[in-house]
Order: C-alpha cells, then sequence, then structure tokens
C-alpha cells in the first residue's frame, strides 16, 4: 500500500521531500501535486519505471506523450536540441507556471525515449513539485492522473486520489486540494508557436 504523505506547498518538510526521492530512485511511482492537476510521475532515468506509467496509461513508452517536469531551465540542454532566442524568452516569461512547451528532443534522451523527436518541458509553479525534483537531481516524467468520471476530468482530493491509487503507486503527496484544469500546451517547434490545447496558462506570454 502506498504511503500518504502530507507536504505544504509553502514550507515542503525537507525530510519528507527525502522519502518521496528514496522511492523515486528505488524505481517507485510517485502521485504529486503542481500547479495544475495532480500529476502520475517516476523518475527520468528509470527505464522500468517508466515502462510503469507507460503500462497503467496504456501506451507504449516510446509513444507516451509524457511530460518532463524540471525544477528549472537548468536541465534543458541535456534533454532538448539547441533552441533560438525568442524560444528562450517565452520560456523564461512564462515559467514557473501552468504549461508544458514542447521543444525539439536532443541525442542524449533516455533509452526509453531514443525514437522520439520532441518532448514536453513543464516547471510548474509549485514548491513541492520543484524541491521533489532539486532533491532527486534530474526531472520526473509525469502524466496527469485523468478521472472516469465525464463531469470531473481530473480528482482534486488527495484523500479521493489515495483510495483510488493506493494499490498502484508506491506515494501519494497530499498538497492540498489541486486544480481541475490542465496545463496549456504549446508546441515550440515551428517557426511560430502554436497551441495544441488551451488550459490554465494565459496565451499572453506569446
Amino acid at each position: 500500500m502506498a504511503q500518504f504523505i502530507k507536504l505544504y506547498n509553502d514550507n515542503p518538510n525537507p525530510k519528507e521531500i527525502e522519502k518521496i526521492v528514496k522511492v523515486l530512485q528505488n524505481g517507485g511511482l510517485i502521485i504529486y501535486p503542481t500547479d495544475t492537476v495532480y500529476g502520475l510521475g517516476c523518475d527520468i532515468t528509470n527505464t522500468k519505471a517508466l515502462e510503469k506509467v507507460a503500462r497503467i496509461k496504456k501506451v507504449k513508452p516510446e509513444k507516451a506523450n509524457f511530460s518532463f517536469v524540471c525544477n528549472d531551465l537548468s536541465h534543458l540542454s541535456d534533454y532538448v536540441k539547441q533552441i533560438d532566442t525568442t524560444t528562450y524568452k517565452i520560456l523564461k516569461r512564462a515559467l514557473p507556471g501552468p504549461y508544458t512547451f514542447v521543444l525539439p528532443g536532443s541525442n542524449s534522451l533516455p533509452r526509453a525515449y531514443k525514437k522520439r523527436k520532441t518532448v514536453g518541458i513543464r516547471v510548474p509553479d509549485n514548491n513541492i513539485a520543484r524541491a521533489i525534483v532539486a532533491a532527486l537531481g534530474n526531472p520526473i516524467v509525469s502524466t496527469s492522473i485523468h478521472d472516469e468520471d465525464e463531469v470531473l476530468e481530473y480528482t482534486t482530493d488527495p484523500e479521493l486520489i489515495f483510495e483510488k491509487w493506493q494499490n498502484i503507486v508506491d506515494v501519494v503527496v497530499d498538497g492540498g486540494y489541486g486544480d481541475n484544469h490542465a496545463s496549456t500546451v504549446i508546441d515550440l517547434t515551428t517557426d511560430e508557436p502554436e497551441v495544441l490545447r488551451e488550459g490554465k496558462g494565459s496565451l499572453d506570454i506569446l
């Protein structure tokens, strides 16, 4: 059964963050808060964990549209090809924030992603998510947790999330009620930015 760990966004407890990081390093899966909906995540460097997430979402790892959640833009060059100044300015304006940016993937992507041409990059405006990633030392591969309920696309109550996921993942982080609006997804791989999904993030940043 999963651990249920309560954290406060204003000041996430470093000891609890360390517990979560150990779980990730051992190939575990976590559900954690972001600045939009709750996410299901694993360590980007752990292929077995990536395969587990893909199985849960019923997709092949190489075809999965998972995001790389970073704590800032310093990891960008590890996973993304050289980007131009205009693209970088958009990223700096928007992040941290409720956006996913599709960028050209580099040759040093993890093994499960080698065949992918693009990656989705997220830097959420949420201290818990960023503290986990910072302590881990590399991005988390992440995907939103959808709900079967057609009215409520995303579950926002951490206790209900725990009830549903406690036997599937290793940790559920209670960071308070989540949002039920997903991130705005913007493709920056072509000459003009293309909005693939309008979500919580305003388009004024473009």
